[in-house]
């Protein structure tokens, strides 16, 4: 800032701001802020997200993060000292919270319920503070902005917020900053679009000083506070030039640190005092006392702290008559009195300013790591950026009035990608009526943008290692980018893009540097319409597809399809067009499959094929099939099709691993016969060397372990399908229970981890019809205290979060005035289910 523009500023009274609300008594105002997210992890040729081992026995690391954090958050247990539910918070209410727009739109597919908590919180923070929500925006995909250039920039806070609106229903005050990066030109940008405010790290600030006011109306001398010494109890004003502005807030550092890396959150109490050390007794009417950090932490990085603050936001603060508040309800309670100028590129994450994402600065690395890799491949991601921007340019003048503002608004139908706003978006951007090719290509041209826009998300350099996962999936998006520029444009990129790579060294010896990465990471997750269609096939030959139905990010129309089995040879073929879901693309394709048992299978593909010709073949094929011969087959299917064969080797990982599954249930059902035989046949002989404490022969402890598993998980499975016949349903858990038993006497440890999801669904489902349709019921009452023990004796670590939440809630709308004894056994079963019910029985006994 020049010093023209400093005199300038200096004269902006700071004026008092009209408030409907009082300050409170204490003058406390305490906001602990959350950054919840989780970078997009797609296959952005499926638009899926694929198995990840690393996150087991969940399938992937939102799934996992999402059971450790995002739920718990919503679902917040207060306990009493019996380790009893005495409370369910929503702490979402109370918490300052981003959650980045990727992970909202994957909780919105996986998980609606909380999805939906979420959005309620942010309304009732709405509610009790005066209309300023809890929620603030993120710009799209965490992409450090002050690397960024200006085009992407705009876009990533444009989509920021038009994510936030259409979930929100309301515009954001505020944007967290991914990795709280920032310079001045990003905070221009940030005013341009409105926002208010935002937060950063207390290392950021430069310099400070008091606003002229109408007592002092002169500037006063700036203080030097770069060494993080900024007080972080109030808000600041940080002008860009002698008229626009944004307020900003710093987190309270020294707390903010020990709550992700110290113990300060192990229990409320401690959280609490604290807090209470950062009180300022300088006579001031408020301050704020606000932190920040990964919202993750609270349940993922450190687990059960959501009860911490559960417990500290419903009982500790209120005890201390400190206000809950966030950072927009502060504002309007207490504006900026003084300003702030920032260092001139800095991050909350990197003491270099912003060199953890473009240099070798060491942050993030060990003593036996480089990151020389790092420059390169922001280099190489900058030339693919500008080659395709100028394809987009090109091509998109004769689609689009606009392309870059069509770019811009494209977040419009990202969500759901419905035909009808799809159409309605392209006929108000097109420059004329489109045909389906040109809607196609347009479609096309704003897929590489979005492409473009996620290879920039800013975990890719956050590590130590190019070959990480977080890198690859930059570059997976890059090559996605790429084959559609190619598409579109004819040109091919990929090659000069991969010798960029060649330049950043790997860490690892067998990847040496980005090119291996790119060829061994990058190029087998690219998906062909062949590959989908081969698992297609495949699958097919064990369970029957729907005529329509969505595969991955394909809709697939089946036109026709013919199977036949001749003893262990099973042939199939088909004709199916498929559309994608993001860009219209149809495809019309058939197959063939042969299956020699085992796992041999061949399969051919052919796209844009001649269907006279196409249904001559299934006529020739099917009657060669006939005659009994496999080669005379795969040669007819070879005519029709060529030469190149799928197999199981040639499909996605996850779908492989599905049809090995079927393929090995034959071998394991004659095991598990075997298995059951040995036990029957030595039974006494196991008793009797128990009895006389003798050891147990290792064979026949693991033929009577799988047996039992076996009948255990097999009964499971009946229960579940006759949970609506009494009679049936008796015999079935006499049957469970009687295995149990079995079990315990013979000192024997069951394995059937498939059994904890089922017992799951059924404690919900008894539970459920049990409270809202027959609350009165015994039988009932009993079946789902029965199925609780159930799994408790078989270790199976069932979770009964959702049965706790459900009778909670239900015990919350009991209204004890209409007790009577034949709801005492249902008051008993939250006895079961851990949650305090004490003083409903209580009432029930006066």
């Amino acid at each position: 800032m020049s010093p023209s523009q400093e005199t300038s500023l200096s004269v902006t009274l700071n004026l008092p701001v009209n408030s409907s609300e009082k300050i409170t008594a204490t003058g406390v105002y305490v906001t602990v802020h959350g950054h919840f997210y989780q970078p997009p992890r797609e296959n952005p040729y499926l638009e899926a997200i694929e198995r990840q081992p690393s996150a087991a026995p969940f399938h992937d690391w939102n799934e996992r993060i999402h059971h450790q954090c995002y739920r718990p958050n919503a679902f917040a247990r207060v306990l009493n000292d019996r380790g009893e539910v005495i409370d369910i918070v929503n702490n979402f209410e109370y918490l300052s919270f981003n959650v980045g727009p990727t992970l909202m739109s994957w909780l919105e597919r996986y998980d609606l319920e909380v999805y939906q908590k979420i959005i309620e919180a942010d309304h009732a923070s709405c509610q009790r503070l005066n209309g300023h929500g809890n929620a603030i925006a993120q710009p799209y995909n965490h992409t450090i902005l002050p690397l960024a250039n200006q085009r992407d920039k705009i876009t990533q806070i444009r989509w920021g917020k038009a994510d936030f609106q259409s979930r929100f229903g309301r515009e954001p005050e505020g944007m967290w900053l991914p990795e709280a990066a920032v310079d001045y030109p990003t905070l221009e940008a940030l005013i341009a679009e409105n926002i208010r405010f935002i937060i950063l790290s207390p290392s950021q600030a430069q310099r400070c000083r008091p606003l002229p006011s109408v007592k002092n109306f002169f500037p006063q001398v700036w203080r030097e506070v770069g060494g993080s010494q900024i007080n972080p109890t109030r808000p600041y004003r940080c002008f860009v030039n002698e008229s626009d502005f944004i307020d900003i807030f710093f987190y309270d550092g020294p707390i903010s640190a020990d709550m992700g890396f110290h113990d300060v959150l192990s229990s409320s109490q401690n959280f609490t005092e604290r807090l209470k050390q950062a009180i300022q007794g300088d006579h001031r009417p408020s301050q704020l006392i606000n932190v920040a950090t990964d919202g993750e932490t609270f349940g993922h990085h450190k687990p059960g702290t959501e009860k911490t603050l559960a417990y500290a936001f419903t009982r500790e603060f209120s005890a201390r008559h400190w206000q809950i508040s966030n950072y927009a309800h502060y504002l309007s309670v207490s504006p900026p009195t003084w300003e702030v100028m920032l260092k001139p590129v800095t991050s909350w994450s990197c003491c270099h300013g912003v060199e953890r994402w473009r240099n070798d600065c060491g942050c993030g690395g060990t003593p036996q790591t480089q990151q020389k890799w790092r420059k390169p491949l922001r280099d190489s991601l900058d030339w693919l950026r500008d080659e395709l921007a100028r394809i987009f340019e090109q091509e998109g003048k004769s689609i689009f009035s606009d392309p870059w503002q069509t770019r811009n608004d494209y977040i419009e139908i990202l969500p759901g990608r419905q035909l009808y706003f799809t159409n309605d978006f392209l006929a108000q951007h097109s420059s004329h009526d489109l045909t389906s090719a040109e809607t196609i290509k347009g479609l096309q041209l704003l897929e590489m943008q979005r492409q473009a826009l996620l290879m920039y998300t800013s975990c890719g350099w956050f590590f130590e290692e190019i070959s990480r996962p977080e890198a690859v999936q930059n570059l997976r998006y890059a090559s996605r980018a790429i084959e559609l520029a190619q598409q579109i444009s004819g040109e091919c990129l990929e090659e000069l893009f991969i010798q960029g790579l060649a330049k950043a060294p790997s860490n690892e010896e067998k990847y040496e540097n980005g090119a291996e990465v790119y060829h061994q990471l990058v190029k087998p997750a690219q998906v062909t319409i062949e590959q989908v269609v081969a698992h297609y096939a495949l699958s097919s030959l064990f369970k029957d597809h729907r005529e329509q139905h969505y595969h991955y990010s394909y809709y697939i129309t089946q036109q026709h399809y013919q199977r036949q089995t001749i003893g262990a040879l099973t042939l199939a073929m088909g004709l199916l067009n498929l559309q994608s879901h993001g860009t219209r693309e149809t495809h019309t394709v058939v197959f063939a499959v042969l299956h020699l048992g085992r796992w041999d299978f061949h399969c051919c593909v052919k796209r844009s094929p001649n269907l006279a010709s196409y249904w001559s073949s299934v006529q020739e094929i099917f009657a060669i099939f006939k005659r009994g011969s496999a080669a005379k087959t795969i040669v007819a299917m070879q005519t029709y099709f060529g030469e190149q064969c799928l197999g199981l080797e040639n499909l996605l990982g996850e779908k492989r691993l599905e049809i090995m599954q079927q393929l090995t249930q034959e071998t394991k059902t004659r095991l598990d016969e075997l298995y059951t035989q040995i036990y029957r046949d030595n039974y006494t002989i196991f008793l009797a060397l128990q009895e006389d404490n003798l050891p147990i022969p290792r064979e026949l402890q693991v033929a009577a372990e799988i047996t039992l598993s076996q009948r255990c998980i097999k009964s499971l499975q009946a229960l579940e399908r006759v949970e609506e016949e009494v009679t049936a349903r008796e015999t079935v858990l006499e049957e469970l229970e009687a295995i149990t038993t079995e079990a315990k006497t013979l000192k024997l440890e069951l394995d059937i981890p498939e059994g904890r999801a089922i017992l799951e669904r059924l404690t919900v489902r008894s539970l459920w019809h049990l409270l809202n349709h027959d609350p009165d019921n015994v039988t009932k009452g009993e079946y789902t205290k029965r199925l609780i023990h159930l799994g408790q004796v078989l270790q199976l670590g069932v979770m009964l979060d959702r049965c706790q939440e459900l009778y909670y809630y239900w015990l919350k709308s009991f209204d004890s005035s209409e007790f009577s004894p034949s709801l005492r056994p249902l008051l008993e079963l939250g006895l079961d289910l851990a949650v305090d019910v004490r003083p409903w029985l209580q009432k029930g006994n006066s």
